[in-house]
């Protein structure tokens, strides 16, 4: 039996002869079945988001991770799609890349129907979710998981959707890491869905800059330097998007008991 990874399976040369090619251009390399990404490259990792009374907050940074190298400190992961509706992606960058010009092109078949844009959070999502969900049942999975912000009717709305077309609506969403180290932050602040009514645009973007000061000091793939979205119903502008925010008052003064940091005295 042939073992070479193109020709396993098929009998040996010495065996039974030489094997006809033109059966099926077998020898020909293009000819083999389209092999699809089976594990992202350049990946971005955590969004968060929390609803509150008047609207919403979104943080993603700004890394782009080749494996464990922090490659790229300028990745902007935050899309603005609508009106006032935000996506927050990670996962794989060039997926994102793709996902951005769909949503794009999204925007300017719904241009040529509608004189003033009706495209709003609901309808981002749900099309997210059949895009996701049918490249998953091709085997060819987006690698990406969305948070997707906005208001519709004035009330403020947070849903995700992942790879495999998984989707749920809550009062704060995260994806990746900061599912396991932000949302419990989140969560003491809005527990239940009902409670975002009582926590304003202040709380809610002090707290999401809390929560990425913790990502940073536990996510090994988070930077300091992150886009933050203010998502306001009263105010006259109703999305907002300010770059470059910066993590403050970092201390880092109990990385000294942790073994293996700096010099050790054995």
């Amino acid at each position: 039996m042939n073992h070479d990874p193109f020709s396993w399976g098929r009998p040996s040369d010495e065996t039974y002869g030489s094997y006809n090619n033109a059966i099926a251009n077998a020898g020909n390399v293009s000819a083999f079945p389209k092999m699809n990404t089976q594990q992202p490259i350049i990946t971005g990792t955590s969004v968060i988001a929390i609803k509150c009374k008047d609207g919403i907050i979104m943080a993603a940074d700004n890394l782009g991770s080749y494996g464990s190298l922090a490659r790229f400190d300028d990745i902007e992961r935050l899309v603005e799609v609508g009106v006032n509706t935000v996506v927050g992606m990670s996962g794989d960058i060039s997926d994102l890349q793709q996902v951005q010009r769909m949503l794009e092109q999204l925007e300017i078949d719904q241009s040529y129907e509608e004189e003033t844009s009706a495209l709003r959070a609901e309808h981002v999502h749900e099309y997210l979710s059949r895009v996701f969900y049918n490249r998953r049942s091709k085997m060819n999975p987006l690698w990406n998981a969305c948070v997707v912000a906005g208001l519709s009717d004035d009330k403020p709305i947070l849903r995700y959707v992942d790879l495999l077309g998984v989707t749920y609506e809550s009062a704060c969403v995260a994806t990746g890491f900061g599912g396991h180290l932000a949302i419990p932050l989140l969560r003491q602040k809005c527990d239940f869905e009902a409670e975002y009514a009582d926590i304003s645009l202040d709380e809610a973007e002090k707290l999401v800059k809390e929560c990425m000061k913790v990502l940073y000091y536990r996510d090994a793939r988070a930077l300091d330097k992150y886009s933050l979205c203010r998502i306001d119903n009263n105010a006259e502008k109703k999305v907002t998007i300010t770059k470059d925010v910066r993590c403050e008052d970092m201390k880092w003064e109990f990385a000294q008991h942790i073994k293996g940091y700096g010099t050790q005295v054995v």
